[in-house]
């Protein structure tokens, strides 16, 4: 059972997510490359809110893929370019992760493969295997 690492030893984490996370052995491990927010037409929407519910929407199909879910994430790397987005990161991952409390990395960066994105987020996930 993947289980949350947790220790008085080390600041509490600032919003929803996890000190740690243990990964099993006997676990199937995915990796899931930079999702952005653009739709599957390849449009890149100006709003900065559905980018970044792209971003997760494309994330999860990713894992879908590999018959996982949000359940299954065990670490999440998430680069916004906009730090007054941050309020908009943690509503919209708090809302695709439904209380799931993965490991979390978040980066304010200066940019983007494409200028015009505003969010990325990589995923890694692990589920027993089959």
């Amino acid at each position: 059972m993947i289980k949350a690492l947790e220790t008085a030893k080390a600041p509490q984490p600032l919003s929803a997510y996890a000190q740690g996370i243990e990964i099993p052995a006997g676990h199937r491990v995915v990796h899931v490359s930079g999702q952005v927010g653009v739709d599957l037409n390849g449009n890149i929407p100006a709003d900065a809110a559905r980018q970044h519910e792209l971003a997760w929407e494309n994330a999860l199909a990713v894992l879908a893929a590999a018959g996982m879910d949000h359940r299954n994430i065990v670490d999440a790397h998430v680069y916004i370019t906009e730090r007054s987005h941050l309020a908009l990161y943690r509503a919209t991952r708090d809302r695709f992760l439904k209380g799931h409390r993965p490991a979390a990395t978040l980066l304010i960066v200066a940019g983007l493969a494409d200028e015009r994105l505003v969010v990325e987020v990589d995923l890694v996930a692990a589920a027993e295997a089959v």
